[in-house]
C-alpha cells in the first residue's frame, strides 16, 4: 500500500504552485546545455545574443537585418558604441551602462530592456542583438528577464529555452536577481 500523498490539485489536474530553484539547481541546470558560443546566436526568433564583435560588425549586422540593438554593456569603460556608431544603419539603439559584477542592480533594466526587446519583435521584420563585452552575463539576463516578463515563462523555462542555442551564464548576483523576479511575477 502506498502512503504517498496526492494533493487536492493534482487530483483535479490544477497547476501546483511554482517555486523558484535555488541557486545551485540554476547553475545546475545552465550546466546542462551545451549551447553554441559564436559572437552572437539566435536564441530565439528575432532575438540575437552577442559579444563586443558582433556588435561592432555593421557588415553582419546588415546581413542579418537586425533593426536595433541593445548594448547591456554600453558606457566609456565598456562596449563603447551607441546612437552614433550605428549612424547611417537604420539600427534602433538602446544602452544599458551595467557592470558585470554580482553586487550590480541590474534589476533596475529589466522593464525597460524587456519594453525595448518587446517593441523590436512587434516591429514588421524586427530583430535585436542584445549584447555585452562576451555575450554571457549581462545580455543573456536581460534575454532571460524579457521572456520572463513578456513571455511569461517562468525563470527555468526561459534559461530551458535560451541556453540550448548559447552558451549563457549570468553572474550569481544576476540570477539571485532573476529568482526575485521569478519569485514576484508567480505571485
Amino acid at each position: 500500500m502506498c502512503s504517498c500523498r496526492v494533493s487536492l490539485s493534482d487530483q483535479l489536474g490544477e497547476k501546483s504552485k511554482h517555486e523558484t530553484p535555488p541557486i545551485s539547481e540554476l547553475n545546475r541546470l545552465l550546466w546542462k546545455f551545451t549551447g553554441k558560443s559564436n559572437h552572437l546566436d539566435e536564441v530565439r526568433p528575432g532575438i540575437y545574443i552577442g559579444d563586443l564583435y558582433a556588435a561592432k560588425d555593421k557588415s553582419l549586422l546588415k546581413a542579418l537585418n537586425i533593426s536595433h540593438v541593445l548594448n547591456a554593456a554600453h558606457g566609456k569603460y565598456n562596449v563603447n558604441t551607441g546612437e552614433s556608431f550605428y549612424r547611417g544603419t537604420n539600427i534602433t539603439y538602446h544602452g544599458v551602462e551595467a557592470f558585470d559584477t554580482p553586487s550590480f542592480d541590474i534589476s533596475s533594466f529589466f522593464y525597460s530592456a524587456a519594453e525595448f526587446i518587446k517593441s523590436t519583435l512587434s516591429t514588421p521584420g524586427g530583430k535585436v542583438l542584445v549584447h555585452c563585452a562576451m555575450g554571457l552575463s549581462r545580455s543573456s539576463t536581460l534575454v532571460l528577464a524579457y521572456l520572463m516578463i513578456e513571455e511569461k515563462m517562468t525563470l527555468v523555462e526561459a534559461i530551458s529555452a535560451v541556453a540550448p542555442n548559447r552558451n549563457i551564464c549570468p553572474n550569481s548576483g544576476f540570477l539571485e536577481q532573476l529568482r526575485t523576479l521569478d519569485i514576484q511575477l508567480q505571485n
